[in-house]
């Protein structure tokens, strides 16, 4: 598959690293020439130097034989203009724009983007997606992340192994006799920059963050066989008026009426914009790191501080004052892989981060075929696959236990009709199962051909 990538920064690049990783032909187009450069060096990818948006430019990053256009600039009107040049000069098939002005994402105006108009397929906007995995974790909480599966019949879900955790260092494979009622497939543990697929064998230690398969039904219950049995946050403040504050408070009180929610900004402008738009929002203008706001916010008795502002270091390190002065929880926007495994170790709970969810929804639609859904997990180092079995897919009709999965892939789930199948060794693959696994990422080639289908694109 030939795509264009428009944009060389940190989405730009992952995207990039993913699809060269499986030997798609991939140009990426930056004006930046240190990004040109950078990508260069460290991929196996072509570049051109230049504005994304412009015709001559595109015409020699190969649009006209090109099966896809991922426009990710950090300018919407560039990403736009982008798509539009590659639609009706070089007739590209598909087109992904990244936009985060909000105003263009307003219901009012949603046939800008028709093929009558502005022919983009798909709009990913970062504070949309953010403020919607802030929700789920939000909605279930104890979890460090968590992957909706199967039309919500199955969860893969993350969470971290303290001391109190009652089943540290129990076997794995003993999971099932000691919770023979209780569906839960363990598929990955991240001790700290390690990544184990576990055996029967491998067991939990504290500080352990575990990836489990479970059906919906029995969410609650496999949380709590963790140790985690959080009650429903009840009184949420938000450090950050930003767009992600913003649209996540528009949530809350769209779908959480009962929630009591607090905004801190520091800019006095802005704070005044919320307070408008926000009637039923208390806003308090001030500094996050400042003692006397935290308490104007009742953090003793928040039960989550959520910090969305654009600076990393201020978001980690008011979580960290939050939880000090009482908070539940805290969870923390992080733009910066450097910091996302030393923010949970130093105490907060869930790490959300804008490119890694940006990639995980651009990569959905990347591939398609019998591959339904796909996610990214731990920094893009991992991906859940949902694929659906083909009569012809040489997993049809087959016993697990006979599988020859490549390493570091694991099946998590089976999902048949309505019935959610944990894996055990007589169970048996059937046409038109949904299968969910979890595979290290480079594998997805190995993965596909299971399924016999190709990387592909949405039709």
């Amino acid at each position: 598959m030939r795509v264009i990538i428009c944009g060389a920064g940190q989405v730009g690049y992952s995207i990039a690293a993913y699809l060269a990783r499986e030997e798609n032909e991939v140009t990426v187009i930056d004006r930046d020439p240190a990004l040109v450069r950078q990508i260069n060096d460290d991929l196996d990818v072509n570049s051109v130097l230049g504005n994304a948006s412009t015709p001559d430019v595109l015409e020699r990053a190969g649009a006209a034989e090109a099966d896809m256009v991922i426009a990710v600039t950090h300018v919407d009107e560039v990403n736009m203009v982008a798509c539009q040049v590659a639609h009706s000069l070089f007739n590209v098939p598909k087109k992904i724009a990244r936009v985060r002005n909000q105003s263009y994402l307003e219901t009012a105006w949603a046939n800008l983007f028709s093929r009558a108009h502005m022919p983009i397929d798909v709009i990913i906007s970062p504070e949309v997606e953010v403020a919607h995995a802030i929700m789920e974790r939000l909605e279930i909480p104890g979890t460090t992340n968590i992957v909706t599966l199967a039309d919500n019949q199955v969860h893969l879900v993350g969470v971290l192994c303290d001391e109190t955790c009652p089943v540290l260092h129990t076997p794995i494979g003993q999971l099932a006799a000691l919770f023979p009622d209780l569906p839960i497939e363990v598929s990955l543990i991240i001790r700290g920059q390690e990544l184990i697929f576990p055996g029967d064998l491998d067991q939990l230690l504290p500080h352990d963050e575990v990836y489990f398969f479970t059906d919906h039904a029995h969410l609650r219950r496999a949380l709590a066989a963790f140790g985690h049995e959080e009650p429903d946050a009840r009184h949420i403040c938000i450090l950050g008026g930003g767009n992600i504050g913003l649209y996540l408070a528009r949530l809350l009180r769209k779908n959480h009426r009962e929630i009591e929610v607090r905004i801190i900004e520091r800019d006095p402008a802005r704070a005044e914009d919320l307070s408008r738009e926000l009637y039923d929002v208390i806003v308090l203008k001030g500094d996050g790191l400042q003692r006397e706001i935290l308490m104007e916010a009742n953090m003793p008795h928040a039960d989550a501080m959520i910090a969305v502002t654009n600076d990393d270091e201020t978001n980690i390190l008011s979580s960290l004052l939050a939880k000090q002065y009482g908070c539940a929880r805290a969870i923390t926007l992080v733009n910066k892989p450097t910091y996302n495994t030393l923010v949970t170790s130093l105490g907060v709970d869930a790490v959300v981060s804008p490119r890694t969810s940006t990639v995980s929804t651009i990569m959905r639609y990347v591939r398609r075929g019998r591959i339904k859904a796909l996610h990214t997990i731990s920094d893009g180092l991992v991906e859940v696959i949902e694929a659906e079995i083909s009569d012809s897919s040489a997993l049809a009709h087959q016993k697990l236990d006979t599988l020859d999965l490549p390493e570091n892939v694991m099946i998590g789930a089976i999902v048949r009709g309505k019935d959610v199948l944990m894996p055990s060794s007589n169970c048996t693959i059937m046409p038109l199962d949904h299968v969910v696994l979890l595979a290290q990422t480079g594998r997805a080639r190995e993965v596909e051909q299971l399924f016999t289908v190709q990387v592909d694109i949405f039709n």
